[in-house]
């Protein structure tokens, strides 16, 4: 990021200070499709896709180079069951059965892929079908669990990923996946976890895509306050059932094509279905732009866990502490997570902006010094909600390394220092 990017960024969020902490976004006719990396640089897709949250498909020339386009895939464009069954047979895999709905999703079963590739070509043989139903291999930490450098790399425009800068640093998770699966294999409707962003890559294989703008969801949910499970589906044209539906816009549609790359906004809603045989790469991820929406979403979250106990609010001792543990359970984060979420990205900016310190010394953390000051003031501002924030102040910090009134004085001083530069 250059200071002229930086500025611009920081008058965006100035501008959105006395609204709701939503992910501002504007509904386009269409999807934007990006033809040429030579031509479109990291400012360009900061300025035209991050910042006013809207969505774009890259053409196949971006992820040219990769491994797996190259040695995943057969000459006539359909999975390497051979390679595939070579080079990870043995590892165990996730996989969703897509006829099954358990409440908004799909249950899951673990196998050795060389099982799950067995299942796959025994799928097609039998004219897509099979009496275990339709399985697809979702959410696999391929990148976790084993080494990924000749498979893809990672594109310039999604390098600010501070969810996989946390989870690394504390070597636990990641939020980086493959999914394969036959044609017809799909995802039910849903927004990302915290909110993040996500992009996606066809190694093979076509998608069809419904996209959804923050808030369109909400003339979706039936008479209950449910989302639907199926936006495809007719059930949702009964005005009794659906009563709000009639003032839902018209999905984006997008059919992505091998090799291309989907940049999916945060708290788009969607639901993705395989056209053909496919096999796809994505991340989640989280940085600067969208920690409001995923600090307003968690908050969200937790106010759901306490009005589902609410009952056994003066019964329960350490009710407060309880419902922070059901949310992690829940969402798979909580308040004292998030703080250390907050602060691990913090230090890192913090170190970058330091007064002395030297260009190898930056280099080491992969940021430049203007990056580091935006995501330190975006931190900044969160952080000082976060410690505003009745629940928060009911957590337990006396384990922190750091207090939180200390981290936020600390990137308070280093930020002027550091945008000036």
């Amino acid at each position: 990021m250059d200071e002229e990017t930086r500025v611009f960024a920081e008058k965006h969020f100035q501008d959105l200070r006395d609204r709701l902490p939503v992910a501002a976004s504007r509904t386009p006719d269409c999807v934007d499709f990006i033809e040429n990396p030579d031509a479109f640089s990291y400012k360009d897709f900061f300025k035209g896709y991050l910042l006013p949250n809207v969505p774009c498909v890259f053409s196949r020339a971006f992820t040219e180079d990769w491994g797996s386009r190259k040695c995943w895939v057969t000459p006539d464009g359909k999975p390497n069951f051979d390679y595939l069954l070579q080079t990870y047979g043995d590892m165990v895999v996730p996989v969703a059965n897509c006829g099954v709905q358990e409440y908004n999703s799909n249950p899951k079963e673990h196998m050795p892929l060389r099982d799950y590739i067995k299942y796959w070509k025994e799928y097609i043989q039998g004219d897509y079908s099979s009496p275990k139903g339709c399985l697809y291999l979702k959410d696999w930490h391929l990148c976790r669990d084993s080494s990924t450098e000749d498979v893809y790399s990672l594109p310039v425009y999604f390098s600010s990923d501070w969810l996989n800068e946390y989870w690394d640093a504390i070597n636990v998770d990641d939020y980086r996946f493959v999914y394969m699966g036959p044609m017809g294999s799909w995802s039910p409707f849903h927004a990302d976890i915290f909110r993040s962003y996500s992009w996606s890559v066809n190694v093979c294989g076509r998608k069809k895509w419904f996209l959804f703008p923050p808030g369109q969801e909400e003339a979706l949910r039936d008479c209950h306050g449910n989302l639907p499970y199926n936006v495809t589906s007719s059930a949702l044209l009964d005005v009794r059932l659906h009563p709000a539906y009639a003032r839902c816009s018209t999905p984006l549609e997008v059919i992505q094509e091998a090799g291309e790359m989907l940049y999916v906004p945060s708290g788009w809603h969607h639901q993705v279905h395989n056209l053909d045989d496919t096999i796809s790469i994505n991340h989640n991820w989280v940085n600067g732009c969208n920690l409001a929406p995923m600090w307003h979403f968690l908050q969200q979250e937790l106010h759901a866990v306490q009005q589902e106990i609410r009952e056994w609010r003066d019964a329960m001792p350490d009710w407060h502490h309880h419902c922070q543990v059901i949310m992690k359970a829940c969402t798979g984060i909580n308040y004292e997570e998030f703080y250390q979420f907050l602060k691990i990205i913090a230090e890192r900016r913090i170190l970058t902006m330091a007064p002395g310190t030297t260009a190898r010394a930056a280099a080491n953390t992969g940021l430049s010094t203007q990056q580091a000051a935006f995501d330190a003031s975006r931190i900044a501002e969160v952080l000082v909600s976060l410690i505003a924030n009745p629940d928060f102040q009911r957590v337990d910090a006396s384990a922190f390394s750091l207090q939180p009134g200390e981290l936020l004085r600390q990137l308070e001083e280093a930020i002027p220092a550091a945008a000036s530069l």
